[in-house]
């Protein structure tokens, strides 16, 4: 699929030229649909069509699994805190820039019994899904070498910034043995400040094997981590961080 989209795009234009003379709406209209799949897959988050998004995990019992984006953070330390009090292990997605700044509070995840992955280096949130190849890489690597050097462990999962990836991003996580981790779920907790707003967009959406994805380094980040952990809880829920070989691709 992704073949044919990256083609599709490039030909196009071809096609108008071609078509020009005789039939130019059907050489715009074919232009504008190739690049309108483009963008779709490239914008969408958790679309399959430029490659596998994870965006659950096997699993037969009452689990889900709770990521954390955008650290380290001020706030890490009380988030490993109530995560620790509630039984929770998480994985932080975290920023390589932040992570080689506060190298303290990632180790300090990895010891509290969670685990971390590259959220990119810097998350240039308004620009990822137009990176080219070498951006993309950069991105990767800069991020992969700060968690190697912190943890001792390469990371195998990438969450992309805003869930946005353009053609290259598949590419560059293949030559690296990773997998682009999506989500099922989601409290948009970074425009919504009320948690309670954000716990009702979660909790009657999860499922068993469900990936729950919050924020931390915001000014409601704790308290909406702390609602949807006792709400899901109240209702049988276990957080659990899923073997790689349980992660699936379908909701």
């Amino acid at each position: 699929m992704r073949n044919l989209i990256v083609g599709s795009a490039w030909l196009s234009p071809i096609a108008l030229i071609i078509l020009w003379q005789r039939a130019p709406i059907l050489g715009l209209a074919i232009m504008a649909l190739s690049h309108a799949a483009w963008l779709y897959a490239t914008l969408r988050a958790n679309v399959q069509w430029l490659g596998p998004v994870i965006t659950r995990f096997e699993t037969n019992a009452r689990e889900v699994w709770l990521t954390i984006d955008d650290g380290p953070t001020s706030d890490t330390p009380a988030i490993l805190d109530l995560l620790q009090a509630s039984r929770v292990a998480a994985t932080f997605f975290v920023k390589g820039a932040l992570a080689a700044k506060n190298g303290d509070l990632v180790r300090a995840i990895i010891e509290r019994g969670n685990n971390v992955a590259n959220h990119s280096d810097d998350h240039p949130s308004g620009a990822f899904w137009r990176l080219l190849p070498a951006e993309i890489a950069r991105q990767i690597d800069r991020c992969n070498a700060t968690l190697q050097s912190l943890t001792s462990t390469r990371p195998i999962w990438f969450r992309a910034p805003v869930g946005m990836k353009n053609p290259a991003v598949h590419p560059a996580l293949e030559q690296r043995g990773m997998r682009l981790i999506g989500w099922s779920v989601r409290g948009l907790d970074t425009v919504r400040s009320d948690p309670a707003d954000v716990a009702t967009r979660i909790v009657p959406r999860a499922q068993p094997g469900s990936i729950i994805v919050l924020h931390q380094g915001r000014q409601n980040s704790l308290a909406c981590l702390q609602r949807v952990i006792s709400d899901l809880q109240a209702q049988g829920y276990a957080f659990v961080i899923p073997a790689d070989e349980r992660l699936k691709t379908k909701r």
